[in-house]
């Protein structure tokens, strides 16, 4: 009597813990058409501190033959009226038209199996008027997904890199436009020949009125200084460093000797008056004048004045500079193309997103 006490009271337990165990599956739609979809809901009432374990699919995986799932959530978890309820759905498609038996669904509940009731879906196919095609609308463009973060990240960058180097790039150029001379620079020359230029001299001298006895010593030395310096241009000598009897040793191996004789007489007398405190006569002085002027006259050649183009040469400080801005100017290039082909790169970036 007490081994079957036990045995029935071990029997009513039992049957008491599962008759608080419920499980129930719906389904969202009973009808839908091909390639649709449909949730499956799958809910397991329980007492506390049971445990239960549910059905699980592998997506693709077919529930029952036509009928596949595409996926399958977390199992959410309630408390309801102090018992615990748990939620599992199965997203369901099919595609073929039929009429499909969603089989019983086994939860597992303490070791023990709790079965829910059969489902039924049926699956429909959309209509074609397959004698009239022309009424077929056509295929649906495909749809713009909406626009990330990443679509534009690149662009984004590349718009900021553009605003730093658009400022630096104008900086560079007015630095560089504010430095406008340009050292090695073309000048233009005019070049007067020998005997023009010795010529004003003596007119200059002659009409400064220095042949009066006071200023015989500055006379001659300013008219010798003319005959030199034309000699040195004329005749390529230097005439300025040697002495008259070095000048007349190497005219006369140039020029006739008659007219080398009238430029020893003036040299000679030169020498006298600035060296000797000689004084020479008002007459001979002129006359000293006129054959320095007959000289000139009588050796010159055919040259005429004209305007010779000279390219200035640069100093180290001005070398040092033409190389600063040749730096400054490369660093524009420089940047110049790397601003282009930025923009170049956001261009692009825009024809691709909206174009």
């Amino acid at each position: 009597m007490k081994r079957l006490l036990l045995i029935s009271l071990l029997c009513g337990i039992y049957l008491s813990a599962m008759a608080h165990v419920t499980v129930r599956a719906e389904i969202s739609a009973m009808e839908m058409y091909i390639g649709q979809q449909i949730d499956l809901t799958l809910k397991v009432s329980m007492n506390k501190g049971q445990n239960a374990i549910l059905p699980d699919f592998q997506p693709r995986q077919m529930i029952t033959p036509g009928v596949e799932v595409l996926k399958m959530s977390d199992t959410d978890t309630s408390f309801v009226n102090d018992r615990l309820e748990l939620t599992r759905q199965y997203t369901l498609t099919a595609f073929e038209d039929s009429i499909y038996r969603i089989p019983e669904l086994t939860v597992l509940v303490d070791n023990n199996e709790f079965k829910t009731r059969e489902l039924a879906l049926k699956v429909l196919t959309v209509p074609v008027d397959t004698a009239h095609p022309e009424k077929f609308a056509g295929p649906a463009d495909v749809q713009d997904n909406p626009y990330q973060w990443s679509d534009y990240r690149n662009m984004v960058w590349m718009g900021l890199l553009l605003l730093l180097m658009t400022p630096l790039l104008f900086y560079l150029i007015v630095r560089l436009h504010d430095n406008k001379p340009v050292f090695s620079r073309i000048m233009f020359i005019k070049r007067t020949p020998p005997h023009q230029k010795a010529l004003k001299e003596i007119e200059r001298i002659k009409s400064e009125g220095m042949s009066g006895a006071e200023n015989q010593k500055e006379y001659y030395t300013r008219l010798t200084d003319t005959l030199r310096t034309y000699l040195s241009d004329r005749f390529g000598i230097n005439a300025m460093e040697m002495t008259t009897s070095d000048i007349i040793y190497r005219l006369q191996q140039e020029e006739d000797k008659t007219k080398v004789e009238e430029l020893k007489e003036l040299f000679e007398t030169a020498d006298l008056v600035k060296f000797a405190k000689f004084s020479a006569l008002i007459d001979e002085n002129d006359r000293n004048l006129a054959n320095a002027v007959a000289f000139i006259n009588e050796t010159k050649n055919d040259e005429v004045e004209k305007v010779e183009k000279v390219q200035s040469q640069l100093s180290d400080t001005q070398k040092r500079s033409q190389k600063a801005r040749n730096i400054l100017l490369t660093v524009i290039w420089v940047a110049s193309i790397i601003t282009v082909a930025i923009l170049a790169y956001i261009v692009w970036q825009l024809v691709e997103l909206f174009g």
